[in-house]
């Protein structure tokens, strides 16, 4: 078996498993996921806003405390 046939058998078996065997979500289900995704996103990056604001109050009070 040559090379090139390796491959034609390989991706005949991907396509075969993408479109036969993968359970897609729904529309709904994609929504729902994607909401769930943004929220969280929301919610890290307000986290991370708020850790390094305090950061950097700690840190200018350091620099006047210091200097």
């Amino acid at each position: 078996m040559s090379f090139f046939n390796k491959i034609g058998i390989k991706l005949k078996d991907s396509y075969n498993e993408l479109v036969n065997k993968v359970t897609w979500p729904t529309r709904s289900e994609l929504s729902n996921s994607a909401i769930v995704v943004m929220i969280a996103s929301i919610i890290i990056a307000l986290f991370v806003f708020v850790i390094d604001f305090a950061f950097s109050e700690v840190m200018n009070l350091v620099y006047r405390v210091v200097i």
